[in-house]
């Protein structure tokens, strides 16, 4: 066991480095400056993509620097999870980066579903755009009426009659759906079948985003930012029909499914966490440094030093727990690797949250305004403490995972 990058691996890290440096970084406050210009509070109608964006993405994908996180040769890279880990918390410095590398979530993770289990029609015809960057996508599974922590609690339904599916349910979190290039939904929802257990009653259905009877209420704000251009929707879906070709895998596979698409998924995000919290670190320090009060620097004043150790010691600690995970998927696969993946689930995120709140404490004002990115890397870490699954659930895997070896299984 070795986090030693191969010299594939630290070429298009240090490519990623260059591109960011010389067209990401600059071009950020221009986009974002935009982007709120438009924002009209929670009516996605009125948001827009600043036209840079594109011109970002066509600059990166002439430079081979696209769908870095999907280990495939023929369709990206063909990197290694651990491989892209590197590059992820490269790419987690900035809130614009990974849409401009074609590697954001929920896409990343709806890709990788299409790309496992899709049919040869559901990747000509979603995957296929997707991996371009020519359209968005969304994942409908959080509901607002039940406790989502437990996924069977869901109530949207998906029936079969004849050859079509009938989708019914409220859905809430939709991650990405108020992007206006959000054209396809993966909803998740009861298949109900007596003769199955109770992993095997959910399914995921293709569902576009224009289909009648699919539609959005509203935008829910996230400690009051509604994040355009991308949004986090409540959508209804009230007696959708869509043909039983829609089905991802088939009826009934829609855990199984998850498993794969949430394991990967999530050392993209842990090890995303760990830039930002990098990046909160290096700008606590120039803050610190900068800034005179009562006679001295600030960063000699109440007890920020320690405070510069103490984020030092998490985020490097965080950092090596996430690769020995991502090493250990490579190596033997994703079911093998549920405590690692468990529990960096819980670090990375708590650990950007602490990082992060240190850094605003010790900007004052500017910590708490959209000057620098500190507040979207707050709701960030906040956010991934529930979305996939709240610290408690993890936890709960770990402990199982533990206690079984002890031979305790109840």
């Amino acid at each position: 066991m070795h986090f030693e990058l191969s010299e594939r691996g630290q070429d298009y890290v240090e490519r990623v480095k260059a591109f960011m440096r010389e067209h990401i970084e600059p071009a950020e406050k221009t986009f974002w400056a935009e982007v709120h210009a438009h924002e009209a509070g929670g009516d996605w109608r009125q948001w827009q993509v600043p036209a840079i964006l594109e011109e970002l993405k066509a600059k990166a994908k002439k430079q081979g620097l696209w769908n870095l996180w999907i280990p495939s040769e023929e369709l990206g890279a063909g990197l290694t999870i651990t491989e892209y880990a590197h590059i992820a918390e490269q790419t987690g410095r900035s809130l614009l980066a990974p849409t401009v590398f074609n590697c954001n979530a929920p896409d990343t993770g709806n890709m990788e579903v299409l790309w496992r289990y899709g049919s040869e029609e559901q990747k000509e015809t979603w995957l296929k755009p997707l991996l371009a960057g020519e359209i968005r996508s969304v994942f409908c599974m959080t509901e607002p009426e039940v406790a989502s922590s437990d996924a069977t609690n869901m109530q949207a339904t998906a029936i079969v009659e004849g050859d079509e599916i009938v989708l019914n349910g409220r859905k809430w979190w939709s991650s990405g759906i108020g992007d206006p290039h959000c054209k396809i939904a993966i909803f998740m929802a009861h298949t109900p079948n007596a003769e199955a257990g109770r992993h095997s009653q959910h399914s995921m259905v293709l569902v576009p985003m224009d289909t009648p009877g699919v539609e959005i209420q509203r935008m829910l704000p996230v400690f009051g930012d509604y994040d355009a251009p991308h949004g986090h929707g409540e959508v209804t879906f009230t007696n959708v029909r869509v043909p039983v070709t829609n089905f991802i895998g088939g009826p009934g596979q829609g855990f199984s499914i998850a498993q794969g698409r949430l394991g990967p998924g999530r050392i993209h995000h842990c090890m995303r966490c760990i830039g930002a919290a990098e990046k909160a670190l290096e700008l606590m320090i120039d803050r610190g440094t900068q800034r005179v009060a009562f006679g001295k620097p600030l960063i000699n004043l109440g007890g920020n030093r320690e405070r510069i150790a103490d984020a030092r010691i998490a985020i490097d600690q965080a950092r090596l727990l996430t690769l020995y995970a991502a090493w250990k998927m490579d190596a033997v696969g994703t079911f093998a690797a549920m405590t690692e993946i468990s529990a960096i689930k819980v670090v990375a995120p708590n650990v950007l949250q602490q990082v992060v709140d240190m850094a605003i404490q010790l900007h004052g004002g500017a910590g708490m305004s959209r000057d620098t990115p500190l507040t979207g890397f707050f709701a960030q870490a906040r956010s991934l403490r529930l979305a996939d699954g709240p610290d408690e659930v993890h936890k709960g895997v770990i402990a199982k995972i533990e206690l079984a070896k002890r031979g305790f299984s109840k």
